[in-house]
């Protein structure tokens, strides 16, 4: 019934679930989540991720450096594309710019960004895109690089309609984090509201970020569903009709038969 696109996986408390992924798996299910998407934040931790989860024909896979990760390796394009042919890969990133948690000159960054965008191009897979406090800079970089051709998406939407229209006029989907369900997100519940049923996804960027009513707690995808109801809440529908669109919309970006 969910898809969850955008979870950190290899980051949840499994103490809940007696130190087992497999028991979180099963309970994944049971809270009839169909597919998650596990993003990639650095490198050095990947190898581990991908053992994690190859088993779990549920789950696919990102790969990237997160724009704010800094004292480990920083991939070039030709690493992104091998590490990006593995078949359970189906995204690039998550890459972006983020200027709240670094600063200085961040020329690195914004080469680090160009870098995921060319790997993303030469492998024709979408980019998972992160940004904070750089908006507008990370759709001039996105633009500029052409990234139009993969699309993708701008995770955990922060921004208002009219940045919301500039990305998906470039060919970008918009996920929904547990944010849309928190008392100030104003502007982004009426993004929710405005988006094309055909351009929008639910996601928990789990273990951060959780919804309402488990706000500053771990966040888990099984969560999701809290989203998926705030949503349907706000464009006056179902969450079976949230669930179904929002499947619907990860397939079609990430060319899954259904």
């Amino acid at each position: 019934m969910f898809i969850d696109s955008h979870c950190h996986l290899d980051r949840i408390d499994l103490n809940p679930y007696q130190n087992d992924f497999n028991c979180f798996m099963k309970e994944a299910e049971n809270c009839l989540i169909d597919h998650m998407l596990c993003i990639a934040i650095d490198l050095e931790s990947y190898p581990a991720m991908v053992n994690l989860v190859k088993d779990y024909d549920s789950i696919s896979l990102s790969v990237g450096v997160h724009p704010n990760v800094n004292d480990g390796k920083d991939p070039s394009i030709d690493e992104l594309i091998e590490l990006g042919k593995n078949e359970k890969v189906i995204a690039i990133g998550e890459t972006g710019l983020d200027y709240f948690r670094s600063e200085g000159d961040l020329e690195w960054q914004h080469q680090r960004f160009r870098n995921h965008i060319q790997a993303a191009k030469a492998l024709k897979k979408p980019l998972i895109i992160h940004t904070r406090e750089a908006g507008q800079d990370s759709l001039d970089v996105l633009e500029k690089e052409g990234a139009g051709e993969v699309g993708g998406i701008i995770h955990c939407f922060t921004e208002d309609w009219a940045y919301a229209k500039r990305a998906l006029d470039i060919g970008f989907y918009i996920s929904f984090s547990g944010i849309v369900t928190f008392k100030n997100a104003q502007a982004i519940k009426e993004v929710a509201k405005k988006v094309s049923a055909d351009r929008f996804l639910i996601e928990t960027d789990s273990p951060y970020l959780a919804p309402v009513p488990h706000r500053g707690k771990p966040n888990y995808p099984t969560y999701v569903r809290y989203v998926a109801e705030h949503v349907a809440e706000l464009r006056s529908t179902t969450i079976e009709e949230v669930a179904k669109l929002s499947t619907d919309n990860f397939n079609t970006l990430f060319k899954i038969k259904a």
